[in-house]
């Protein structure tokens, strides 16, 4: 057999092996949808998921646990901070489920477009939402802290959407994985918690976070603490900023 044969045979077998892989996730996502759109049936939406999107769920649900952990001590005591570590702690659970739905859809070979938009949400849940509901909680509560919040949540907010709409053109390595993030990722707010979980272990909440409040008692008033905040979800949301993926 000539070179150039060998290689046209080749070609066709990855071609044809190609197909065949391309073929069997479109049957999955196909089966997805016919249950997702499905008129008849208990339970269709359940029946409709994946392992892996039950997983992601989970990282969603820490999320929640987290928001409801930051509320229940904005109800309590402000000197009893143990909700504020329990709605810390459950973020980097977060993280352990947002890690682990993606190697077992790749295990399975079983991933679609409802995963794809469950792990958008159940990130900005507990990457966006959750640690800015902590931050309120130890303190940073004026006008324009709050405004920082909602803008780092909307830029975290902005680039998962961003990369759901370009992930498909960004560059592939080997395996079909994009050889990089454009932006911070959103789970690296866990630094930004990191940086909060400190601030409680030295008692530095409420009334004595770092660097204190600027222009108090006006409408303007905030903490350049809250600055962090913005900081991140500029990095979130840059094109320049290039984090090759592990």
């Amino acid at each position: 057999m000539s070179k150039r044969s060998s290689a046209v045979n080749t070609g066709l077998d990855e071609r044809a092996g190609s197909t065949s892989a391309l073929g069997s996730h479109e049957r999955v996502v196909d089966k997805q949808k016919m249950l997702l759109s499905a008129d008849v049936g208990h339970f269709s939406l359940v029946r409709a998921m994946h392992l892996a999107d039950l997983i992601t769920l989970m990282n969603g649900f820490c999320g929640v646990m987290s928001i409801f952990s930051s509320l229940r001590y904005c109800l309590g005591d402000p000197n009893e901070h143990a909700n504020v570590w329990i709605a810390l702690a459950f973020l980097p659970f977060g993280l352990f489920f947002d890690f682990f739905d993606g190697r077992v859809a790749r295990w399975r070979h079983k991933s679609s477009l409802m995963g794809q938009e469950l792990d958008s949400l159940a990130d900005l849940i507990s990457f966006g939402v959750a640690p800015a509901a902590v931050a309120f909680t130890i303190g940073l509560r004026s006008l324009v802290d709050t405004a920082a919040l909602a803008f780092f949540v909307l830029c975290g907010l902005t680039r998962l959407a961003r990369f759901n709409v370009t992930a498909a053109v960004l560059p592939k390595d080997a395996s079909g994985k994009s050889q990089y993030f454009e932006g911070t990722p959103i789970p690296t707010s866990l630094g930004v918690d990191a940086i909060m979980a400190y601030w409680l272990y030295n008692g530095s909440v409420l009334d004595h976070l770092p660097l204190g409040v600027w222009l108090e008692g006006s409408v303007l008033e905030f903490h350049p603490v809250a600055l962090i905040f913005v900081l991140h979800g500029c990095m979130m949301t840059s094109r320049t900023i290039r984090i090759p993926k592990p």
